[in-house]
């Protein structure tokens, strides 16, 4: 069983910055691929950013240049740090881990953008 759980989320004022956490458990021993997806209400579900596991990264146009994906020193781990945070970045995040040909998703953390 694989488990992967977010941290990092709350409420920032615009152009503040939030730093988002995931570590992936369970028999899996380093993921393929991991990365970010957000959903606001009302919208789908987009992908924010990815990182393989040799450090290859891409990102979604609106958040070029404001956010950072990296992977942590243990494997399975994954963090996004967000800066110049704008109102429309308000959403739940969910962390996701891609393993031979098998996706896995946490149950998100919640960031809002407001002043």
């Amino acid at each position: 069983q694989v488990m992967l759980v977010e941290s990092g989320g709350g409420l920032v004022q615009p152009g503040g910055s939030l730093r988002l956490s995931c570590a992936a458990s369970g028999t899996i021993y380093n993921m393929n691929v991991m990365g970010w997806y957000r959903q606001a209400p009302g919208k789908e579900r987009e992908l924010v950013a990815v990182v393989t596991r040799g450090g290859s990264t891409n990102y979604a146009d609106f958040v070029k240049g404001r956010f950072t994906i990296s992977r942590g020193n243990a494997r399975n781990m994954v963090s996004l740090q967000m800066n110049n945070l704008k109102p429309e970045d308000t959403a739940m995040y969910y962390c996701n881990g891609g393993y031979s040909g098998m996706a896995y998703w946490g149950k998100g953390t919640l960031v809002t953008v407001s002043s």
